[in-house]
């Protein structure tokens, strides 16, 4: 386990991160009707920044390989 955790440390404090800042964006931003998709909902919006995050981190520009 230790070293599956200082394999992937810096994936999994991106999706830490992001997964905060999604809880963040429903607490602050919210849905006052509850008929937006990612806002209405604090599990949806973890997600959606945890996935956000972990895509950000995970993306070949991140490790500076652009290619434009």
């Amino acid at each position: 386990m230790k070293n599956f955790i200082t394999t992937y440390r810096r994936n999994l404090r991106a999706i830490l991160i992001g997964a905060i800042m999604g809880f963040l964006y429903y607490r602050l931003v919210g849905c006052q009707s509850g008929h937006c998709m990612i806002s209405s909902n604090p599990f949806i919006s973890t997600g959606y920044g945890a996935l956000l995050g972990y895509l950000f981190v995970s993306s070949n520009c991140a490790r500076g390989n652009c290619k434009v």
